[in-house]
């Protein structure tokens, strides 16, 4: 064995530890990368059952909101109504009931004033 053979099988043997020595760390790195894909998958998993959830969930609220938004677009048009009808009492009967009761008050006034001179 020459001077070049034998350093051909040092730098063999060196390049057979160095690719020994790489492989150790890229093995760990496919065993993290192993356990990456296996956590993303669980989340993946957990979390569709969830979004269904609220998915659901949203909409039950849009729906009862719809429902609010009637009751109170309801209650306005009441409120509208009572208002227009307090107006119609107040203008039909309330000029008439301040005239009766004016007059009342006035023919109170007269009687009691006649009874004081009498």
């Amino acid at each position: 064995m020459t001077g070049g053979d034998v350093a051909g099988l040092i730098a063999a043997i060196a390049f057979v530890l160095l690719v020994g020595l790489l492989a150790i760390p890229l093995l760990k790195l496919g065993k993290v990368l192993d356990e990456t894909r296996e956590a993303v998958r669980r989340l993946s998993d957990d979390t569709r059952p969830l979004i269904t959830e609220t998915t659901t969930a949203v909409t039950q609220v849009n729906e009862q909101m719809q429902n609010v938004d009637q009751v109170t677009t309801g209650a306005a048009q009441i409120a509208t109504n009572v208002s227009a009808l307090t107006a119609l009492f107040a203008a039909t009967l309330g000029s008439p009931i301040v005239k009766v009761a004016a007059f009342t008050y006035g023919v109170r006034g007269a009687i009691s004033g006649r009874r004081k001179r009498a």
